[in-house]
Parts: C-alpha cells; sequence; structure tokens
C-alpha cells in the first residue's frame, strides 16, 4: 500500500514535534540549573530497529550520539535476554554503550501497540554529577572510567510503569546531587510518557502500519536530499577527491594528541577515516565512537547544508571509521570524560579544516575550539557549566561574540539562579576585549567570566582547551586569543592551566577568560568603518588596530 506523500509529510513534522514536545516537558520538571536553565538535554524518536527517525533541535554531541547509542542498547538487550515490555523505561550511562560520557545518562522507552514495539523514544540528559573524584565528576586526571563515576549497564529504571525506587536510592547514595538526580531522572520519563502519548495519538488517527511505512518514506527522502545535495555541490566546486588535515588536543602528560582526518568525496557518498590518530591515552581526552560519529556528522552538515533533514538516511551516505584503540574510538576502560567535551570540538574543527580545501568560500576560520568546562562543588553541591567563546569570521561576516559554538548547544547559566542555589558571587561578565583574530572579517569575541567563592574548601575543576594552540584562521585570516584562567587570592595572581582541579578559599575571585575566533582573509582588506565601530564599542583596543591592521590601513584612524 503506498502512502500519499502529504501524510508523509505530516507524520514527518509531527515526529519532529514530539521530540520538541519531550524537551519541553523535560525542561519544565527538571530540578537542576543544567538541565532546567541551561538545557543541556536532547531528544530523539526512532524506528523499531533503532534508526533515527526524528531529532528535535537540541545538543549536537547528543544527537549524534543517538544513532550509535540507541542501537548499542537495543543490542545489549537482545544479547543478554532481556524482555521488553509496555511501561518499561531502560537506564544507562555506559560510554561504550550510549555513546557520550558518564554524565549523560540515556533513557530508552519502547513503544508497544498489540504487543508488538512501534518504535523506542530517546532522551539523554547532562546530570550534574556522577560520583567520582571531583564534584561534577569530570576530572583532569582520571586513568580510568571507574575514576569517573558510576557505571550503569542498561538496566529497567521503570517496569510496567513503576518506577524502581530502590535502584535510584542507590544511586542516588553514590553521587553529591541526589535530589538534583532524582528529579531530572522523573523529568527525563515524564518526557518520554509525553511522547508515547502522542505517539499513540499519531498511531490511533493513521494506524501502526502507516506510521512504520512512513518512518521508511521519511529516512529514505534524507538519503536521497543528501546524495542530491551533496553531488550537486561536489560538481560545482569539482570537488570529488581526498581531502586531509591534522590538529591537535592540549594533553597534561602526552603532550600534543594529534587527531588526523582523510575525508573522501563522492559524488554520492563520503568516507572519513581518522587513521592516524594518536592511540589511547590514560587520560580523560578519548572520545568514545559516537562522539567522534556526533562531531563528524555535525561538521559535516553545517557545510553541506545546514538546513537539511537529519536522521538515519544521511549515515547511508555517510561513513565514518575510527580506529580501535584510538582516542576516537578507545576500548573500556579508557576515561572519556573530556572526550565528549572537548575532543568533539577539536574533531569539528579538524573535519572543517579538510573541507576548507574542498569548499573554499563555504567554511568558517576557527571558532574558540572549547566548551570551557567549570565545575565546582563542596560537601553537599555541585555546579557545572560551559561557557561561551567568539566563533570564527565566516566568509562572508565577522564571527559572532560570546556564544556556545559548534558541539555545545547550551545556554549560559543565569547569574541569579547560580548565586541562589550555590555560595558563588558573579563580579565580572563580558565580552573580552581585543581576544577576535584579525582578518578582513574578525573572529568572534571571547569572555570573561569571573566569580567569587562565598566558603573554604570549593574544589574547582577547569577543563578546557586552545591554551597553547590558538583557533586557527582561514585565507589569511589571524588566530584567535587563546583561553587563559587565573584565580585572585588577595594580592596574590594564581595562573591555572587549561585543565586543572585547585581547592579554593573563602573569598578566591576565579577568572575564565576564552578564546576568540579565528580570521578570515587578509586583515588588509578590512574596512576601516568597522574597525572604527569595534573601537567605539571597546570590542578592540587602540593597541590592537596598531597591532593588526597598522601596517596596511589609513592612518587617520590611529
Amino acid at each position: 500500500m503506498a502512502i500519499e506523500k502529504i501524510i508523509v509529510e505530516v507524520i514527518k513534522y509531527a515526529l519532529i514535534y514530539i521530540a520538541e514536545e519531550m524537551g519541553v516537558i523535560l525542561r519544565k520538571t527538571a530540578f537542576s540549573p543544567n538541565i532546567r536553565d541551561r538545557l543541556d538535554f536532547s531528544c530523539a524518536i526512532l524506528a523499531p530497529n533503532g534508526d533515527l527517525v526524528a531529532q528535535a533541535e537540541h545538543i549536537p554531541v547528543h544527537l549524534g550520539s543517538m544513532v550509535v547509542g540507541a542501537k548499542n542498547i537495543i543490542k545489549w538487550i537482545n544479547e543478554h535476554e532481556m524482555d521488553l515490555e509496555a511501561g518499561d523505561v531502560i537506564l544507562s550511562n555506559d560510554p561504550y554503550i550510549v555513546g557520550t560520557h558518564l554524565n549523560d545518562v540515556m533513557l530508552l522507552k519502547p513503544v508497544f501497540y498489540k504487543d508488538e514495539i512501534v518504535s523506542y523514544l530517546v532522551n539523554k540528559a547532562h546530570h550534574v554529577d556522577i560520583g567520582g573524584k571531583v564534584p561534577g565528576s569530570i576530572s583532569v586526571d582520571a586513568e580510568s572510567l571507574y575514576e569517573e563515576g558510576i557505571v550503569i549497564e542498561p538496566i529497567k529504571i521503570v517496569e510496567k510503569n513503576v518506577v524502581g525506587k530502590d535502584l535510584l536510592r542507590k544511586i542516588m547514595d553514590n553521587i553529591r546531587t541526589p535530589e538534583y538526580f532524582k528529579g531530572d531522572i522523573m523529568a527525563q520519563i515524564a518526557s518520554l510518557k509525553t511522547g508515547e502519548t502522542r505517539l499513540m495519538e499519531l498511531i490511533s488517527k493513521y494506524g501502526h502500519e502507516v506510521l512504520y511505512k512512513s518512518y521508511n518514506e521519511i529516512i529514505g527522502y534524507t538519503e536521497r536530499y543528501t546524495r542530491n545535495v551533496l553531488g550537486k555541490l561536489i560538481s560545482r566546486y569539482n570537488a570529488v577527491g581526498e581531502y586531509t588535515a591534522t590538529d591537535y588536543l592540549e594533553s597534561r602528560k602526552y603532550g600534543l594528541l594529534k587527531i588526523n582526518v582523510r575525508i573522501v568525496l563522492a559524488k554520492d557518498n563520503i568516507l572519513v577515516d581518522y587513521s592516524g590518530s594518536s592511540i589511547q591515552v590514560k587520560e580523560p581526552l578519548n572520545a568514545v565512537y559516537g562522539v567522534t560519529v556526533a562531531a563528524t556528522t555535525y561538521a559535516l552538515k553545517t557545510i553541506i547544508d545546514p538546513d537539511m533533514p537529519m536522521n538515519q538516511g544521511f549515515y547511508r551516505v555517510v561513513s565514518i571509521n575510527a580506529p580501535k584503540g584510538s582516542i576516537l574510538n578507545p576500548e573500556p576502560p579508557a576515561p572519556v570524560a573530556g572526550g565528549n567535551l572537548e575532543t568533539s570540538q577539536r574533531i569539528v574543527d579538524v573535519v572543517h579544516l579538510a573541507l576548507s580545501k574542498a569548499f573554499p568560500d563555504r567554511v568558517p576560520a576557527a571558532s574558540c575550539g572549547t566548551m570551557t568546562n567549570v565545575l565546582l562543588g563542596g560537601s553537599n553541591w555541585a555546579f557545572y557549566e560551559t561557557i561561551g567563546c567568539g566563533s570564527g569570521a565566516r566568509p562572508s561576516s565577522d564571527g559572532v561574540d560570546g556564544v556556545h559554538t559548534n558541539m555545545t548547544n547550551t545556554l549560559n547559566t543565569p547569574i541569579e539562579i547560580a548565586e541562589r542555589e550555590y555560595p558563588i558571587l558573579f563580579v565580572a561578565y563580558e565580552l573580552r576585549r581585543d581576544s577576535c583574530g584579525p582578518g578582513r572579517y574578525r573572529g568572534g569575541l571571547g569572555i570573561t567570566r569571573a566569580f567569587k567563592v562565598l566558603e573554604d574548601n570549593v574544589v574547582l575543576t577547569i577543563f578546557s582547551e586552545r591554551e597553547k594552540l590558538r583557533p586557527w584562521g582561514l585565507a589569511g585570516g589571524g588566530s584567535g586569543v587563546p583561553s587563559k584562567h587565573f584565580i585572585v587570592r588577595g594580592n596574590d595572581v594564581i595562573y591555572i592551566g587549561s585543565k586543572s582541579t585547585v581547592v579554593l578559599k573563602r573569598n578566591d575571585v576565579v577568572y575564565i577568560n576564552t578564546p576568540g575566533g579565528g580570521g578570515y582573509g587578509d586583515p588588509c582588506d578590512r574596512d576601516n568603518e568597522s574597525i572604527k565601530r569595534d573601537l567605539v564599542e571597546d570590542r578592540i583596543s587602540l593597541e590592537y588596530v596598531k597591532e593588526n591592521y597598522g601596517y596596511c590601513m589609513d592612518k587617520t584612524i590611529l
């Protein structure tokens, strides 16, 4: 039975809306500021075989890994002969299964119609603490996964609509923020329940057979769309061939870790191969395969067609190879907390750099290349946030100042919320003057965010990148300014590295300075009016102008 195209379109957008509504429910019922205010969660809808059908516009590193994580959970369920029934919800945070890191707790709910699974609903949320060495569970010196927190293999957190209170209590007893965890898990469960209700409404209107056939049509359309767009793009640029690039991560113990990419472009498919990248390390910069898939997917999509629909059809066109035992596909129990956060950003950078050789006027300069993770905690509390930065300049416009870039898509933590919930007082939150990379189009400015701690023995962890290697420019553009973090303790200034854990004293003030984006094009081609405007708005100083533009610009501005 053929399905009318209009019905397929209605169902496609209904599924996307269901995923979005799942996110609305999750946010409105969550307890922690990280999920409630920063929106560090994602929701998606899967076919019975685990194929991605629809997703909400949430977090790129979550969404891209859903494809890997969901199929891994379903495979694990089958291998362990776990029976699924209506009303069950599976929970797991094992990175080697769900595809990110321990803080990201993934819930999967089978949706039944007449004793048959017709869909899976899934969400993933970053819980502020999951145990481990430091408050926030993202340590910079963990040498194994088990130092990063509790590892939960797939297990029923809800069985026949009954929440497993004993299991929930056992997890809560082993983390620093039990009430946040409980409230956020219940929010995730409520989100899935809402999705199930909406999906059943679709089935009651169109029937489960029409729904299932629509899944195939939706995925098939995305495959055809991707091949068509890719073919036109490659023909326009005569870009069939191989393109390579290399970029590096800044390890505390091992120096620079290499990420090497080879992208093979054909008219109807893409191969992305990371052979030659550094082997896995005993440091939490390893990225599980799900993270590598997510970052690669994001980077490709932004250049090929940012508006293209995204589901399993895309993965019929793109093949991703990351050698086992490398930092981009480690084997357990390698630590992976920072791989999800920082390595994912570098994957985007290196894929963009390679694609800039194939599509030179479609790729921006490097954004800051870090999520700049800040974690704080005391005896019974933990706080986590990522801080925005400068995005890379684009081929036709400046970069954006002070935004979350690439693999993070969260908001900042509102200062009012942070000060209400935690013993901290903010003293600065502003754009970081002079941090942009110069060019015909300048990079975006980074951020300075500073806070005072109001009690003793607060553990601070900073996990960031781009302290040594600057965000690169393109087409003659200059590099962005690197990160720089320090503590003011009385009259002393204590500089701390990009990956540090420090015990703070009452009234210590922490300054976080995030990188700016790289510039695009020759700085001598920047028009004087843009330079004047940046000066007037105090985005750059006169010294910056003299250093980066003074040798070639109209001297009357100086």
